[in-house]
């Protein structure tokens, strides 16, 4: 029997999910698809500054998954910018976190606006 999948804990969905050359035509160049889960590791990496332990802690995985994701995240986005391939965002395993945790670092996802407007749409969506 096959493993149980682990979800990835992610703060928010990004609000682009499609970067691209300006220069050339969309899709000329191929594309690149970049999960959720990558991005929300080169998210709290690279921009907010967390070392791969408090990434790991965040997201819910272990340090050494935490490493994997963001060694294929990093070749992803560098194949891009090299060679000018379109960039998706999209799929992946991945679980919203609901900003309820006591743990969760992002500050409660109720106060970041993309997560507010992300748990609205899952509202109506499971009242509909």
């Amino acid at each position: 029997m096959p493993r149980p999948v682990k979800w990835r804990k992610v703060c928010c969905l990004p609000q682009n999910c499609r970067f691209g050359p300006l220069d050339s035509a969309s899709g000329v160049g191929g594309t690149v698809n970049l999960t959720v889960d990558e991005y929300e590791t080169i998210r709290l990496i690279d921009l907010e500054g967390y070392t791969q332990e408090e990434c790991a802690a965040q997201m819910n995985v272990s340090r050494s998954t935490v490493q994997g994701i963001y060694n294929s995240a990093r070749k992803k986005v560098a194949e891009s910018l090299v060679n000018g391939k379109m960039l998706l965002i999209e799929g992946g395993e991945y679980r919203l976190c609901n900003g309820g945790e006591e743990y969760c670092r992002c500050g409660g996802c109720r106060k970041h606006r993309c997560c507010r407007e992300m748990m609205k749409e899952q509202r109506n969506d499971e009242q509909s």
